[in-house]
């Protein structure tokens, strides 16, 4: 048993000094024969998880500081660095056993790299799907790292920059900007994000936006998650007023979800994240972090939602338990609120959201800690909801639409999730709201930011860094 513990402290060394990925999952790994392999596996399960979690693809998606051959990786266990601190266990190993661990590592190593992509220029404005040939318009260019967009009645679009510029871009690509902006603070992942019209946006021309808010105390600039409503006259917005203020401000620049979405009734459904206190926020009914809110249109509560009649808890929230969500879409059919949201390094997640309904975040996860270590040892808690569908590897999701036209053939009723961290679009099959199949889109298009699907009927998309509005053509 020495010999175990010994092994695993020497695991977490080692692996402490790998550089990890960026945030911003697929398949698990295949059961292997070999009784070298299935006793790596019992090993690392019985030993390591605790340290490293359960999914074995969580634990070696990263990039490895001494390369990731098998002669580096039994090396590094082996021989180790010891002035780096890393001990040397080869005394305290048998060679099949080292092997072994080599050997399992190295099956999770080449499972995730099927995900990643190098990169590539994509040459052509021509895709192919399995079941489709498609084309790409260029809605509008010459932008940064481009948040999301939103069609008005007249045929112009609104584009928002994470930079805090609000423009209008017309039909010939022609960028203006919207004046009347609040105060942002552009931070980090903070600044102009989500932008939905009123659903009778026609008549009242209201306009709600959520930003990262600006605060100064103390002479320090903090921020949080805010929504606010406008009414836009011309290039112009008038009458602000607040529709959610996430408290507390913090000098922490990420984690601010600001995803929003009507559902049928007119209530308006928004996500703030866990604001990077995952300990603090998301279990708190009486903090507004790690949570979906809902909201009449005028920015009331409605008398319904699940925690009104409690009286420590923000009466807006209506699930809670959640990380970072930043992709919210209403299905087609049922009429159901949908989100994703990003986890850790692994544990991406899509969820049905429902009425005071507990989604997990912290206590339960299928990722871990950026550097290896784990955060729980739980994948799933009586009263906590599991995921629809989860990743791991993370594909950093952001954007969310279902496909509700009839100009993608059989794409129709089935879901579509951008890829920051992968950089393309996520065709999900769905049947009987199960992901049951995913179908890689557009690969290397860039940081898929946002996806709609405009009143004309096509699907837009917005790429960040640099930033651009696609439609997607279908061709004959």
């Amino acid at each position: 048993m020495k010999k175990y513990i010994l092994l695993s402290i020497t695991l977490s060394l080692f692996f402490v000094y790998c550089q990890t990925p960026q945030e911003e999952s697929l398949e698990q790994i295949t059961e292997m024969p070999d009784p070298a392999l299935t006793l790596a596996k019992e090993n690392y399960t019985k030993l390591c998880s605790s340290c490293h979690g359960e999914q074995m693809q969580a634990f070696v998606d990263r990039k490895w500081k001494y390369g990731k051959t098998q002669e580096a990786l039994y090396t590094s266990i082996d021989s180790g660095y010891v002035d780096e601190g890393m001990p040397a266990w080869g005394a305290a190993l048998s060679k099949a056993e080292i092997n072994g661990l080599v050997d399992y590592i190295m099956g999770g190593i080449e499972e995730v790299e099927k995900y990643g992509f190098e990169e590539e220029k994509v040459v052509s404005d021509t895709f192919h799907s399995e079941s489709l040939i498609f084309t790409i318009d260029t809605i509008a260019r010459g932008l940064e790292v481009t948040w999301a967009f939103e069609f008005l009645p007249d045929g112009d679009l609104l584009v928002s920059e994470r930079n805090g510029t609000l423009y209008r871009v017309n039909d010939k690509g022609e960028k203006t900007i919207i004046q009347g902006l609040p105060p942002i603070r552009v931070k980090g992942q903070g600044g102009m994000q989500d932008i939905i019209c009123h659903p009778d946006f026609k008549n009242n021309q209201l306009l709600y936006l959520s930003y990262a808010a600006l605060k100064i105390e103390d002479g320090d600039s903090l921020m949080t998650t805010m929504v606010s409503r406008f009414r836009l006259e011309g290039n112009q917005l008038q009458d602000k007023k607040q529709i959610l203020e996430a408290l507390p401000y913090t000098n922490r620049p990420y984690h601010f979800g600001s995803m929003m979405k009507f559902d049928r009734n007119g209530d308006l459904f928004v996500t703030v994240g866990d604001r990077g206190e995952r300990d603090v926020n998301p279990q708190n009914l009486s903090r507004p972090g790690g949570k979906v809110h809902r909201f009449k249109a005028d920015g009331s509560i409605p008398a319904d939602n699940p925690f009104v009649k409690v009286d420590t808890a923000v009466a807006s929230i209506y699930s809670y338990g959640h990380r970072n969500p930043q992709g919210i879409a209403l299905h087609p059919e049922t009429g159901k609120i949908w989100t994703h949201e990003h986890g850790p390094r692994g544990g991406d997640e899509i969820n049905i959201i429902e009425p005071g309904i507990n989604y997990g975040w912290p206590v339960i996860s299928y990722g871990i800690n950026y550097n290896g270590t784990t955060f729980t040892k739980m994948l799933e808690k009586e009263g906590m909801k599991q995921p629809l569908h989860y990743w791991v590897p993370s594909i950093a999701p952001s954007g969310m639409a279902f496909v509700d036209s009839d100009k993608y053939g059989d794409w129709k009723g089935q879901l579509l999730v951008g890829s920051l961290r992968f950089k393309y679009l996520n065709l999900c099959r769905m049947e009987n709201d199960k992901v049951v199949k995913e179908e890689i889109l557009m690969k290397n298009i860039g940081r898929v930011r946002y996806v709609k699907v405009g009143p004309d009927g096509y699907i837009y998309i917005a790429v960040a860094n640099p930033g651009f509005v696609f439609r997607l053509r279908p061709l004959k």
